[in-house]
C-alpha cells in the first residue's frame, strides 16, 4: 500500500508540474483519423485500467463495437485485477492484461508478465475515459509502442497545451451527456460504430447451476428479489434501516424471502441491516465479483444503491431499482427501461422514502 500511495503522488507531481517539460520532447506529431491506415493495423489495445467497477462496465460497450468491427484483428483490455471477473468468457477480448491496483500486489513474475504482454506488437490504443485523465493509462499507450494512439482531448495535464501522449485527440462538444457516450464517441470519432450502448458480462448456463444448486432453498422459490445494503461511499448508501422495512414490504407483498448481499469490507452493515431486520431473509456472504454477477442474473429484480453492483446487475441484463444521492442518474444509470431510478429533490439517499422504491420495484415484477 505504501508503494502506491508513493506512485500517487508522483503521478499527481507529474500531472500538475512535470508533464509541461515532457510534452516538449516527446508530443506525438497530431493525424487526422483519416490518415489511419487500416491495412497496417492488426491489433488494437484498449485502456480503461484506472476506474471504478461502474465505469469499466460502461465502457463494455466499446470493446464490443471493435470486436464486431474487426473480428480477424488481435484485440487486448487492460483493466484492474479486480475487474478481470467481468471480463472472462468476453468473445471480443483476446488478450486480457492485467494492472494491479496496489503496489503490493506486484511481483517480479507479475511485471515481466505485464512487460510481455505489452511489448507485443500492438498497432493502436484506444484509450477510454469519462471523468479524469490517467496518467498511468497514458504511459501504458507508450509501453505499447502503438503507432496509434487515441483517446479525448478533455482534462489536459497541468501545463500542457493538449493531451500529447495521443496522436489522434478526440475533440469533445463540451455538451453535458450520458457517460457511456463519452466512451462511444472516442471509438466513433475513427469509424467505429456502436451502435449497442448496453453493458455485458457474459455468464455461462454451467455457472447459473452451480450457484442455482449450491443455494437450492433461494432459486427454488417463485420469484427472487435481491437487495444490495451497501456502497464504497456512505453518501450513497440508503440507510439500513430503510433496506429492512423494504424487506418487510416484499415479503408481505409477494409471500418470498428477500435476499441480501453486502460488499467484503461491509460486514458493520450487515450487522446494522440485522438489527433492524425482523423479517425472514436470506444472507449470502461476500464472494468473487463474477460469483455476485451470477447471483444476479438468478435474480428477477435487484434493489441496490448507486455503486458498481449496478452495473453489474445492467451487464446480466437483470431490472434493478438503484437509489442515487449526489450523483445524477441521467448521466450514470446504464440506459434501458428496465433499469429504474430514485433520487429525491435533495440528492440526499435518506431523503428516499420506501413506497418510493417499493413502486419502482412493482412495475419491474409485475
Amino acid at each position: 500500500m505504501a508503494n502506491f500511495k508513493i506512485w500517487n503522488r508522483i503521478d499527481q507531481y507529474f500531472k500538475h508540474n512535470g508533464l509541461r517539460f515532457v510534452e516538449k520532447i516527446a508530443a506525438k506529431k497530431l493525424l487526422e483519423p483519416a490518415q489511419i491506415e487500416w491495412d497496417n493495423v492488426k491489433s488494437i489495445l484498449i485502456v480503461r485500467p484506472h476506474d471504478q467497477l461502474g465505469d469499466f462496465l460502461l465502457s463494455s460497450a466499446v470493446w464490443r463495437a471493435v470486436g464486431k468491427a474487426f473480428p480477424d484483428l488481435r484485440k487486448g483490455l487492460v483493466a484492474r485485477s479486480y475487474a478481470a471477473d467481468v471480463v472472462k468468457n468476453h468473445p471480443y477480448v483476446d488478450e486480457l492484461i492485467i494492472f494491479y491496483e496496489n503496489g503490493f500486489m506486484w511481483n517480479f513474475r507479475r511485471i515481466r508478465e505485464f512487460r510481455k504482454a505489452l511489448h507485443k506488437r500492438w498497432d493502436m490504443a484506444i484509450v477510454l475515459s469519462s471523468e479524469s485523465h490517467s496518467l498511468t493509462s497514458d504511459l501504458i499507450t507508450v509501453l505499447s509502442g502503438a503507432r496509434y494512439v487515441v483517446g479525448s482531448e478533455r482534462f489536459p495535464f497541468g501545463g500542457c497545451t493538449r493531451n500529447f501522449f495521443y496522436n489522434i485527440i478526440v475533440p469533445d462538444s463540451g455538451k453535458p451527456r450520458h457517460q457511456v457516450l463519452r466512451n462511444a464517441e472516442i471509438a466513433e470519432y475513427i469509424g467505429i460504430k456502436v451502435d449497442d450502448v448496453s453493458e455485458k458480462i457474459y455468464i455461462t448456463d454451467d455457472e447459473k447451476s452451480l450457484i442455482r444448486d449450491k443455494f437450492i432453498e433461494i432459486y427454488s422459490q417463485d420469484m427472487v428479489v435481491g437487495l444490495h445494503i451497501g456502497a464504497n461511499k456512505r453518501e450513497n448508501r440508503w440507510p439500513a434501516a430503510k433496506f429492512a422495512e423494504l424487506c418487510e414490504k416484499i415479503y408481505k407483498t409477494y409471500k418470498i424471502k428477500p435476499v441480501i448481499f453486502w460488499g467484503p469490507k461491509e460486514g458493520d452493515l450487515k450487522e446494522e441491516f440485522s438489527g433492524y431486520c425482523k423479517t425472514p431473509v436470506f444472507m449470502v456472504p461476500p464472494s468473487s465479483l463474477r460469483n455476485q454477477a451470477v447471483h444476479f442474473s438468478l435474480c428477477n429484480a435487484v434493489v441496490c444503491n448507486d455503486t458498481g453492483i449496478m452495473h453489474v446487475c445492467a451487464s446480466v441484463g437483470t431490472p434493478f431499482v438503484a437509489i442515487f444521492g449526489p450523483t445524477d442518474p441521467m448521466f450514470w444509470k446504464p440506459p434501458g427501461d428496465l433499469f429504474r431510478s430514485v433520487r429525491a429533490e435533495n440528492k440526499k439517499t435518506e431523503s428516499v422514502t420506501v413506497q418510493q422504491v417499493e413502486e419502482e420495484l412493482e412495475i419491474l415484477l409485475k
